[in-house]
């Protein structure tokens, strides 16, 4: 179940990447844990954009949730934005 999950993550998120490459960017899944958190990382540009966090809610997040709805949580595990950094 979990690969599955995971192949429709990569589908979702490849009708976005072309979007955050063009700006030099690109983002990595990580892990999927067993609350259905996913778990990605920034990669080129995204990972110093201070749009970062806008590009997460408003691209990846809803993308993600609206093709797989099993999942719960979406969170960057590096970056410029990323809620463990945040909470520091």
């Amino acid at each position: 179940m979990k690969q599955e999950i995971l192949e429709r993550v990569e589908k979702a998120i490849d009708k976005i990447r072309p979007h955050l490459e063009a700006d030099g960017g690109n983002i990595e899944v990580v892990d999927l844990t067993d609350d259905f958190t996913l778990l990605f990382k920034w990669l080129g540009n995204c990972e110093s954009c201070s749009m970062s966090s806008m590009t997460m809610s408003g691209g990846i997040e809803y993308t993600i949730k609206m093709a797989v709805p099993e999942i719960q949580k979406v969170e960057p595990v590096n970056g410029y934005y990323h809620p463990a950094k945040d909470t520091l």
